[in-house]
């Protein structure tokens, strides 16, 4: 393939990126979106590949690399639940970082090109921050990885004058950037690179303990966008016009995305990465046994039957889906029970919180997994003011995104996060296993109102015994 024709592919594929992405936007044409981006990158990778770059020794290596890989996505693709979606995205994060590391140390070593000059010190500022962004992305998406997993604790790690400790590490950064690029040669400059890398390693990790589980999904987005920035970083370090504008499309929407996220939770994304939301409620006055007192009021519960019969009986019903329904499998009942409602007369619509789950639009992909029908799927600034309207609220699996704290209590560490208001509906049903805190760690309020009630167990067990109800 001449370098022409590998251009024009590499544009068409960028032009398909950036229509993928536009077709995401919206569920409706969300699948043209992915095929869109499939297509694009099956473009590039064979543009790439039989490209003018690639000699004849060194396709075969690329060969052997893209069935290795291929077979290892082909598998997670089969074995990946949708409730592992969201670690599995972060440790896909953690590979482009990682990627950007090795990438950039090659490139140093790499003394086939030689540069003189300004190409010379441009081409270092390249690595030297390729590598800074791929080492923090690496790390600090391997520690996602591990909270989202539950394989380490939500709660944040917050050292003592952790942001003096993150200060210093800035300025050695700028210190061995300054020696590294004051290096007469290669061997001379890899000691600097090695320890800046070295230090960008323990500050991704420092930085993403240092955040609450309720700021996860703001992390996920925003370790995607140092993903794009990584790759960008390497298109410049390669010379690769279609890696510097993926890069930079896949860093800009992420930031974007973190943004919009931030500010639905009431948040600055400084503070975010800052660390320290999500450490659970501030103390109360202590109740007897000398541990902080509980919010006041006695729990209702009820059963599936009965659950059945309040949906039954309303008009006007909104079920608010949340990590407990991803957890147990139940979005597909979920579709039942509203097709069901729906064709006795009943108006059923979905709630939607921009951080419900732990990743952008988990909800909103699980329900399309069950078919539900894209024109009752609300968000939340659409959907909230109609709650004092509905008849039966139904929370399933959700707790921080419906916790009334945020908007009554001025003390609550979410106060002022935007929530879905549910205790306002004229009755409300969460389904929970338990009375256990939510990923934030905030007691819930909305557990003890008046018009609510608590069905406890199995989301999916429950709600099939529901469905079963409101057949029968």
């Amino acid at each position: 393939m001449s370098q022409s024709l590998a251009t024009v592919a590499y544009l068409g594929a960028a032009i398909l990126f950036i229509l993928s992405l536009g077709g995401l936007s919206n569920p409706e044409t969300s699948r043209r979106g992915n095929l869109l981006g499939m297509i694009g990158m099956a473009l590039a990778v064979l543009a790439t590949v039989f490209g003018p770059r690639v000699g004849p020794s060194g396709l075969a290596w690329i060969i052997v690399a893209l069935v290795i890989g291929g077979g290892i996505g082909l598998y997670a693709a089969k074995v990946v639940k949708m409730t592992q979606m969201p670690e599995l995205v972060a440790l896909m994060h953690s590979l482009v970082g990682l990627a950007a590391c090795v990438v950039g140390f090659a490139s140093y070593v790499d003394t086939s090109v030689p540069f003189q000059g300004a190409e010379k010190l441009i081409h270092e500022v390249e690595i030297y921050v390729g590598i800074l962004i791929g080492a923090i992305t690496f790390s600090g998406s391997l520690i996602a990885f591990g909270k989202l997993a539950g394989r380490i604790g939500g709660k944040p790690l917050l050292l003592p004058a952790r942001h003096w400790l993150n200060l210093i590490a800035v300025l050695m950064v700028i210190g061995f950037g300054r020696a590294f690029l004051n290096a007469h040669d290669v061997q001379a400059g890899m000691t600097p690179l090695i320890v800046m890398t070295a230090i960008a390693l323990v500050f991704g990790v420092h930085m993403v303990m240092a955040i609450g589980g309720a700021d996860m999904p703001v992390v996920v987005s925003m370790l995607n966008s140092y993903s794009g920035w990584a790759a960008a970083a390497t298109g410049f370090m390669l010379n690769n016009d279609l890696l510097i504008v993926t890069g930079a499309l896949v860093g800009s929407s992420g930031a974007i995305l973190s943004y919009i996220m931030c500010n639905a939770m009431n948040r600055n994304f400084i503070s975010v990465i800052a660390g320290g939301f999500g450490s659970g409620a501030p103390a109360k006055k202590p109740a007897g046994n000398g541990e902080a007192a509980e919010p006041q009021g006695e729990v209702v519960s009820v059963s599936a039957q009965e659950t059945a019969e309040m949906l039954r009986e309303a008009k006007s019903v909104i079920i608010v889906p949340g990590y407990g329904m991803a957890v147990a499998q139940a979005q597909h009942t979920v579709y039942e029970i509203t097709k069901t409602l729906r064709e006795k007369g009943v108006d059923v619509r979905f709630a939607i919180h921009p951080v419900a789950g732990r990743m952008p639009g988990h909800m909103n992909v699980l329900l399309a997994e069950a078919k539900v029908p894209y024109d009752i799927v609300m968000e939340m600034d659409e959907i909230n003011e109609d709650f004092p309207e509905a008849d039966v609220a139904m929370v399933i699996g959700a707790n921080d995104i419906v916790n009334p704290s945020a908007a009554e209590d001025p003390t609550s560490p979410i106060a002022g996060m935007p929530v879905l208001e549910v205790w306002k509906a004229k009755q409300s049903i969460v389904m929970k296993r338990s009375m256990a805190s939510g990923y934030a760690g905030v007691d819930n309020p909305l557990f003890y109102k008046e018009n609510n009630r608590m069905l406890f167990g199995d989301a999916k067990k429950m709600l099939d015994e529901a469905l079963g109800a409101l057949k029968g």
